[in-house]
């Protein structure tokens, strides 16, 4: 696309909608995050920005709304799994991040380490349960315990459990499970977690610096501790080696790429005591509340709240 044709369809008289909210189980953290977006898109003078909560009949909605450019702040299902993107492909709508396939992709954790393990990336060791394993005969497991166990296609760490001991393994299963028809059980490795953002500047991905997640109330990284203030600490940078945060900022740009991200992606890892680390999930749709990753990482690189929005929407016609 030439700049005169992005100037055409993105300037400040542009009809923009901001979908949030929709119809997954991350419904609130959406809410939150498009709600940010939209007030920070009227900050920078998009006067015809508008919220849209979506529901079963968005493309009519987007329709008689007339809108232009989709900002899309939904999470989880039929936001970030490339549903809603297809919606607006069919509709000819410029839309911003990944498109339909990193979506589907990046969203179903087995095939994201598949692809991740394909491009020679660390990721850790894991099992693909269906629901109909899970109710027939006794589960026989070839992962040491302890164990994570998590819906293969859910965000926000929603339906997952630590697992130490065989005998709690089923309940956790059944509660992923009621998210989810399949579930992934994976090693667990002790460690710091860590993520990492890509941001697209002026159409080049920029890598933040690495972000430490150090949850105070809870033993790892929980819903509660994502979205509880005071529940979770953060120390920007990590606490690193040059050698090690050096080579996980490679790690997560090859990764952005190998799973056909654009725009914007927040990656995930765990570094272990011995400093290998893995990588965890990809998430194409980082939350953008007051306590999410990617505005503290964006501010650290000199980036504030307003002009990551602007970034990320530039995305839509880039």
């Amino acid at each position: 696309m030439t700049s005169t044709q992005q100037n055409s369809i993105l300037n400040h008289h542009t009809r923009i909608g901001v979908l949030y909210g929709g119809l997954s189980s991350e419904r609130e953290v959406s809410l939150r995050s498009g709600k940010n977006c939209y007030e920070a898109l009227r900050r920078l003078g998009y006067e015809n920005a508008t919220l849209i909560d979506v529901d079963q009949h968005i493309a009519r909605t987007l329709a008689d709304q007339k809108i232009e450019v989709a900002y899309i702040a939904l999470h989880g299902k039929y936001g970030e799994d490339g549903c809603i993107q297809g919606v607006l492909e069919l509709m000819g709508i410029p839309y911003t991040g990944c498109r339909v396939a990193a979506s589907a992709l990046t969203m179903n954790k087995a095939l994201t380490k598949s692809v991740l393990k394909d491009a020679g990336l660390p990721v850790i060791d894991s099992v693909v349960f269906k629901s109909a394993a899970v109710n027939g005969k006794p589960i026989e497991m070839t992962i040491p315990y302890p164990v994570m166990v998590k819906p293969l296609n859910e965000g926000s760490s929603i339906g997952m459990s630590k697992v130490d001991a065989p005998e709690d393994l089923k309940p956790a299963l059944k509660t992923a499970l009621s998210y989810c028809d399949e579930v992934m059980v994976e090693r667990y490795v002790y460690g710091k977690s860590i993520t990492v953002g890509v941001v697209e500047v002026n159409g080049q991905p920029k890598v933040t610096p690495i972000l430490e997640l150090r949850p105070t109330q809870s033993e790892w990284y929980d819903l509660e501790a994502k979205y509880t203030e005071g529940g979770t600490e953060f120390i920007l940078p990590a606490e690193l080696s040059p050698a090690v945060t050096e080579a996980i900022q490679e790690a997560t740009l090859r990764a952005h790429r190998a799973a056909g991200c654009r725009g914007v992606s927040r990656i995930d890892f765990v570094v272990a005591d011995d400093n290998r680390f893995y990588i965890l999930e990809i998430n194409t749709i980082p939350g953008m509340t007051d306590l999410s990753d990617l505005p503290a990482q964006a501010k650290a690189m000199g980036i504030d709240y307003d002009q990551l929005v602007e970034c990320i929407l530039k995305t839509a016609v880039s």
